[in-house]
């Protein structure tokens, strides 16, 4: 199908890196114009202390074709949020599509902790990070959207709500947050039909992030290597996967039946028919449950 997005105005909101910066990227192939948001900028980096930014993903959206403006915004800071959102309508007008991508919680969470063994303050400070952001920024760009019949909202999350709900992730503070954002995505669908828009929450598979390439000691070119380390690790995929979903759904003119939903991006790729950017179509949740949590040996064959 055709992801023409010309014209259309997108927020991505936590575009600095991974999953946001592939969404903001092919947002931008298919035309549109994207404000794309985060607290790494070239001339100040956020606790991450990382190297991307928020202006080379404005750069990559305008290379794809689109139009990237990159604004550093704090989306807990409620008058930073409601300024981005009134240069948006100063600016364009308009708002067509949200991504509620907000994170930045990988240095926060520890794997298998209960409450008492987990660390406090951590842990609520990823509870302010992955939900709080979500609500002060859809609380005021959606008054914007919402002037036009159409829009789309996505709130990113990891696991679908199918899967989460049968599976402990990593921790209470992380399960909590990551469980809220799919129901999120159904509460805000119930407020926003009335107006002619779509809310739904979607994830990734196992994403080929910066920090997970990093974590695996490889790069892009060479990413199969990490296979030796996990051999699951073969199901994974690219940021800009997830990407495609997106920009998918934003072009389907019948967006409106999967309101409410919770997806993957494996799925929606069975739907659309778009792939990754080796042509394949991995299907990442599927796999995990027929394949890795089944027991057998990692083979990706029928599920990419």
């Amino acid at each position: 199908m055709s992801t023409d997005l010309q014209g259309r105005i997108a927020l991505v909101a936590g575009a600095t890196r991974g999953a946001g910066r592939g969404i903001a990227t092919e947002l931008g192939a298919a035309g549109a114009t994207v404000y794309v948001t985060g607290r790494s900028t070239r001339a100040q980096r956020s606790e991450y202390d990382r190297p991307e930014t928020i202006e080379e993903t404005a750069e990559l959206v305008t290379a794809a074709g689109g139009r990237g403006i990159a604004v550093p915004t704090d989306h807990l800071v409620p008058e930073q949020v409601r300024a981005l959102v009134e240069r948006i309508r100063a600016e364009q007008g308009r708002l067509d599509i949200l991504v509620n991508d907000i994170w930045g919680g990988e240095k926060l969470f520890e794997w298998n902790k209960p409450v008492w063994d987990h660390d406090l303050d951590n842990g609520l400070r990823l509870l302010r990070l992955g939900i709080d952001t979500h609500l002060i920024t859809a609380h005021f760009a959606l008054p914007l959207m919402i002037e036009r019949p159409g829009g789309l909202l996505v709130e990113m999350t990891d696991g679908t709500a199918e899967y989460n709900a049968t599976h402990y992730r990593l921790s209470p503070f992380y399960d909590l947050v990551k469980t809220a954002v799919n129901r999120m995505g159904w509460a805000h669908a119930k407020d926003l039909a009335p107006h002619g828009a779509t809310s739904v929450s979607l994830t990734p598979g196992w994403l080929r992030s910066e920090m997970m390439l990093e974590h695996f000691g490889v790069a892009e070119a060479n990413w199969r290597d990490a296979t030796e380390t996990d051999a699951h690790f073969a199901i994974s995929e690219t940021p800009r996967f997830v990407g495609r979903a997106v920009a998918a759904l934003a072009a389907d003119p019948e967006r409106a039946r999967w309101n409410g939903q919770s997806l993957s991006s494996g799925g929606l790729a069975q739907v659309y028919g778009f792939t990754d950017l080796d042509g394949s179509r991995p299907d990442a949740f599927r796999y995990l449950l027929e394949v890795h949590e089944a027991g057998k040996p990692a083979d990706t064959t029928g599920y990419r």
